[in-house]
């Protein structure tokens, strides 16, 4: 792929935090026609010239002159963002206005305020999440589609609804608000969402979307960097990000074949994430809450203290899933908790939680829920049951790196192999 394309995307949402906030959310789409205008501009010129020493640099100073450009145009027809009316009334005040608004630092703040913007309270989650994507991190709204399992149709259908609740507002979301609070907890649900959809998602084409984490890595970081947002909590998530991004240089082999947690490879694990992530989880640690981002960095930490698969503390990774279901109880922690009970505990033990599990019909059309008890029966040697789990996983499976899995599972029941 060509090395400009990570720039436009990454470019494309900080550009459009700013003319949001320039020329208010309810002119979005215009917001939208600048920044499409400053990438079909970079590709013109760029072809002929070749790429910049700072192509960010490039972009932003293009969407630059093109947004004034507009104000001096439509400032009389159009009505912009309101703190910004004064400033643009004359000449001599616009140009050095807009210099300011495209400052390191607003536009930094912009992108979270587009951020917290996305997640509206009258949004539902899933429309949280594709405005995020589309908006702040340049998907397009197939890719958006193709990350969710959704038509394209549909995905548009919902951003453009997503759109019009934000049009309600003339202004982004200002970080001073009294709802910053309960904003900033659907901010951090919505990057973990983010985060798992890549990390193990539903995609058709591959299970790891590695662009999903780390755009979710980048918005977290985001966080991190503002004194009102970067709570314990925040620390916490990002933690929790780093830890398990770092496994996934051994998540797939060479082939693009899934590997069990137990089964890979920890000398190929990210060193470095593994130690940001260790300092990130220190620094959660402070104040009285406990969230389930506290809960599940604790749960990846023990499981990166391990050097080998069979030196992990079981015991504590089951204790910790405890507190887990009091926090945020679902049958998916409930099943990872029963997994952590069969490798502590025997098989056995995991089979009996797993047949425990409150809403395990909610379960039914999750391939890992057929092969978690495809492994369980496995290793209790029942090789004939194990298969038929198997099967059933097989016929769920969302990608071709699942199926290809899933294959590998039922060779091993025809083999007697664990």
């Amino acid at each position: 792929m060509d090395p400009v394309d990570p720039v436009f995307r990454r470019e494309a949402g900080r550009m459009l935090a700013t003319l949001t906030r320039l020329f208010g959310v309810h002119n979005l789409a215009l917001a939208e026609d600048v920044v499409q205008d400053a990438l079909c501009r970079a590709l013109e010129v760029w072809n002929f010239q070749g790429v910049p020493e700072n192509p960010a640099a490039w972009l932003m100073a293009t969407a630059k002159h093109r947004a004034l450009d507009v104000l001096r145009r439509e400032r009389t027809a159009r009505t912009f963002a309101p703190e910004l009316a004064r400033l643009i009334e004359g000449e001599q005040a616009l140009a050095p206005a807009v210099d300011e608004l495209f400052g390191a630092a607003a536009i930094r703040d912009d992108q979270l305020r587009m951020m917290f913007s996305c997640c509206h309270p009258r949004l539902p989650e899933e429309a949280q999440v594709a405005l995020v994507l589309h908006i702040l991190c340049g998907f397009s709204v197939n890719e958006v589609a193709g990350a969710f399992l959704a038509t394209g149709a549909a995905i548009e259908k919902r951003i453009s609804r997503a759109k019009k609740v934000l049009a309600g507002s003339m202004r982004l979301f200002d970080l001073t608000d009294d709802e910053f609070s309960s904003r900033l907890s659907a901010v951090r649900r919505v990057l973990y969402l983010l985060f798992n959809e890549g990390y193990h998602g539903a995609c058709a084409k591959e299970a790891v979307r590695i662009e999903l984490c780390r755009e979710a890595m980048r918005l977290a970081a985001l966080l991190l960097e503002h004194p009102l947002s970067s709570t314990p909590a925040t620390h916490a998530l990002a933690a929790l990000m780093c830890l398990h991004a770092a496994r996934l240089p051994a998540r797939v082999d060479a082939s693009g074949n899934l590997i069990p947690l137990v089964d890979q490879d920890r000398s190929r694990w990210d060193r470095q994430l593994l130690s940001e992530g260790q300092r990130l989880h220190d620094l959660s640690a402070t104040g009285p809450e406990l969230t389930e981002y506290h809960v599940e960095a604790e749960i990846a930490a023990v499981h990166a203290s391990a050097a080998r698969a069979e030196d992990t503390r079981w015991g504590a990774v089951v204790s910790l899933y405890d507190t887990l279901m009091a926090i945020r109880p679902s049958p998916v922690v409930a099943l990872n908790r029963a997994i952590a009970v069969a490798q502590h505990e025997g098989p056995e033990r995991g089979i009996e939680e797993i047949d425990a599990i409150e809403g395990r019909d909610r379960l039914a059309a999750y391939p890992f829920y057929f092969a978690a008890r495809g492994e369980l029966e496995l290793r209790r040697g029942r090789r004939e049951i194990a298969r038929e789990h198997f099967r059933a996983a097989l016929a769920l499976a969302r990608n071709a790196m699942e199926r290809r899995f899933f294959e590998q599972r039922l060779r091993a029941c025809d083999e007697g192999a664990p």
